[in-house]
């Protein structure tokens, strides 16, 4: 366990004794894909850690329309925003394949950022760059056209969980076409139809719950 601590980015700066006073006060639980760990307006009472896996976050329209808000995986964390402001969930948050976590209570995550410094300071980072990364989406869907916005979700996707080989970039495939529609601000018709010319172009490979990026291709 503590191996997997320390590919988590909070914990990267800690000592093994205190990864060990980490897990001491941390419930481990393992949840099949389709498990809804929360849902918005919820009473935050919970903060993650991912240890393997992943998870979307998303919100619902009053008529059920869903839209994805962002993907996090292993060595990622979430769910701190109502235990530090004290309001409701502001999103959903629902497993995308077998996904393991550690748990931690509102007491116990006050704790940890009282003694922890380093985990303080990396939470706010972590919360500064979702708010620039939200900034940075409103600006794309006012400003970019949807091929664009579908090209840069899928380098975006890539560039936080792909694996590279030289030119090309293999990413495992956990949203599928209306969630990467969702997330890219596209509807489902237009997404297909960008990739059907990515596809033809050479640039974009889709397989079996993967797709591969030709970098090379791409900057051509």
């Amino acid at each position: 366990m503590i191996e997997w601590l320390r590919k988590v980015s909070l914990f990267q700066h800690l000592k093994d004794d205190q990864l060990e006073s980490i897990l001491r006060i941390s419930r481990r639980r393992t949840f099949p894909a389709g498990t809804t760990l929360f849902r918005e307006k919820d009473t935050g009472l919970t903060f993650y850690v991912i240890l393997e896996g992943s998870i979307k976050l998303f919100t619902k329209s009053g008529n059920g329309e869903e839209k994805v808000l962002s993907l996090v995986a292993g060595g990622e964390s979430f769910g701190e925003l109502s235990l530090l402001d004290g309001r409701p969930r502001s999103a959903s948050a629902q497993t995308l394949e077998k996904t393991i976590v550690l748990e931690l209570s509102t007491e116990q995550f006050m704790s940890l950022l009282e003694n922890h410094f380093d985990i303080t300071r990396a939470i706010l980072v972590e919360l500064c760059s979702r708010l620039r990364a939200t900034n940075e989406h409103v600006n794309d869907l006012t400003f970019l056209d949807e091929r664009t916005r579908v090209v840069k979700s899928l380098i975006q996707l890539a560039s936080r969980s792909g694996k590279r080989d030289g030119n090309l970039i293999t990413v495992r495939m956990t949203l599928n076409y209306d969630e990467l529609a969702q997330m890219a601000g596209v509807a489902k018709a237009s997404l297909s139809e960008v990739i059907r010319e990515l596809e033809a172009r050479g640039i974009l490979q889709f397989g079996s719950n993967e797709y591969t990026l030709n970098l090379q291709m791409l900057r051509g």
